[in-house]
């Protein structure tokens, strides 16, 4: 099959896509958790809602002396209060005035305080890792195929994924108020790793077809990759991607959110390992063939 017939289309396809994020992070931003902007974050759980509102709930920590950002309900009983830095003892409080005047017990589900500048030294190093690990797959690659345009394919297709996980997170925190936190980190890593593996297959096959068929043109040895190999990534993608939807659907609130962005993480690598860096690098030697012929 000439799977490289419609190669701008696929690398349009995931243009419009950045595009959407993009544009959605530029106006509105990203949503950081606490783990970024330094903060507390306290969940409740409350035996018996009866219709208790957000506000409501903001009103009475306000009441109690505290700076409180937001409140947002995670289930049907929880709720989510995001405040400035507060120790053991305010919280406690918090919960005695809650449980006071809305006359319903309430069970702390969780407690974390993070201080502003471990959130700023942890937003560095997500980006410092990222950028060292993009340099470092780029040199083994090229390394290892002999060629530095293997490597940047796979490099550019491996951070395609990460504009698409950010940017559908950023339209995810305008449409329905979801932050990145470390989870969101650590999801961000492994995906880019998925991605890169899944490239580094199809790249193999091309290389070991470049040997047995010398006289075929680039091109079609491509498209001949694609296909021994397509079957092989969807197989194993669909594994962790069944085994994700379940954590989405039933892994509770802690995780869901982690397990979306390994969800959509696991599409994309799937996507683009075939149809972003495979293109990228048939492009790439059109341009060289090009050249060559001009000379």
């Amino acid at each position: 099959m000439n799977w490289m017939k419609l190669k701008y289309f696929y690398l349009l396809f995931s243009a419009l896509v950045i595009f959407a994020g993009l544009f959605t992070l530029i106006r509105f931003g990203i949503k950081p958790a606490i783990d970024f902007t330094g903060g507390s974050l306290l969940e409740l759980n409350f035996k018996t809602n009866d219709n208790l509102g957000n506000e409501q709930i903001q009103n009475i920590v306000k009441d109690s002396g505290v700076d409180i950002y937001s409140v947002q309900s995670s289930g049907k009983n929880d709720f989510l209060l995001r405040m400035k830095p507060i120790d053991k003892n305010q919280a406690d409080k918090i919960e005695s005035d809650l449980k006071e005047k809305l006359n319903t017990d309430i069970q702390e589900v969780r407690f974390e305080t993070i201080g502003p500048t471990l959130g700023r030294e942890l937003l560095v190093k997500t980006v410092a890792g990222v950028l060292l690990a993009a340099v470092l797959i780029l040199s083994y690659i090229a390394w290892q195929f002999k060629n530095t345009k293997f490597g940047v394919c796979a490099v550019l297709a491996m951070l395609h994924d990460g504009l698409v996980l950010v940017g559908i997170f950023a339209i995810l925190g305008k449409l329905a108020g979801v932050e990145i936190d470390s989870l969101f980190v650590t999801a961000m890593l492994t995906i880019l790793s998925f991605s890169v593996h899944d490239t580094v297959v199809v790249y193999d096959r091309i290389r070991e077809s470049q040997k047995l068929f010398p006289r075929s043109s680039f091109t079609d040895l491509v498209n001949k990759s694609i296909t021994e190999t397509l079957n092989r990534s969807l197989n194993n993608s669909l594994t962790v991607f069944f085994m994700l939807l379940a954590l989405v659907l039933l892994g509770g609130v802690t995780i869901k959110w982690f397990a979306v962005a390994l969800l959509v993480g696991i599409i994309s690598g799937t996507y683009s390992s075939t149809f972003t860096a495979a293109p990228l690098l048939v492009i790439w030697n059109d341009i060289q063939e090009r050249r060559k012929v001009k000379k």
